[in-house]
Order: structure tokens, then sequence, then C-alpha cells
């Protein structure tokens, strides 16, 4: 049986793996997805100045309301839709999708392809 902390350090060999081929610039900032037990988070960040561009997630005022739980697909998706709304309010259209080590399936998923209905390119 594989531990809890095994599994985590087999995730961040795979972000740090994925890390050395992704990077955001201005034109094309890299839109990094991080997923604990409870939440999900979505930052757009320009790592040319290292500076967080957008932010969404689960613990958003804006999502309070309309979350029943914030630990599923349907509050991931909704995450999803608002980092492409501000991204888009602030001129950014194109990214570079970072899974951040995650399999991309379920509540990283759904997140991608909201922000993709939503109008961010990647």
């Amino acid at each position: 049986m594989i531990k809890k902390e095994d599994r985590k350090l087999k995730r961040k060999k795979r972000h740090l793996r994925i890390r050395k081929k992704i990077f955001g610039t201005p034109e094309r900032p890299r839109l990094c997805v991080y997923r604990s037990e409870k939440h999900i988070y979505a930052q757009i960040i320009d790592d040319t100045i290292g500076h967080t561009l957008v932010a969404a997630s689960t613990l958003d005022r804006e999502l309070a309301g309309k979350l029943k739980k914030t630990y599923n697909i349907e509050a991931a998706r909704e995450v999803g839709k608002l980092i492409a709304q501000r991204a888009l309010a602030k001129g950014i259209t194109q990214v570079v999708f970072d899974r951040g080590g995650f399999k991309f399936h379920g509540r990283v998923k759904a997140l991608a392809d909201a922000a993709r209905e939503a109008g961010l390119k990647f």
C-alpha cells in the first residue's frame, strides 16, 4: 500500500519534471493548478518577472454562495470559469497549462475544460 507521503513526493517529482519544460511569458503566461483535499486553486503567472497576474480558487467570495461543496468537479468548473473571466478582463487570451503534477482527469480536467469554454486558449 502506498503511503500518503509517497504519493505527495511522487507528485512533487512530476511537477518539477513538468516545470523544466513549461515557462510562462508575458505573451503566454502559465495557468498553474493546485488541488488540495478540500479546495482547488488556479493562478496565471508571468515567470519572467515572477508575478501572479490573476488568481481564483474555491475560497473566493464570488463563489462562496454558489458552491455547496468546494472539493467536487462542479466547484472546479466554477473556478475555471472565474479564472478565465478574470484573465480575459486583463487582456490575457492565451496561456500555457501547468497541471502541477496532478493527473489530467477529474477536477483538474474540469477546471481546464471550463477555462477553455470561457475563452482561454491553451
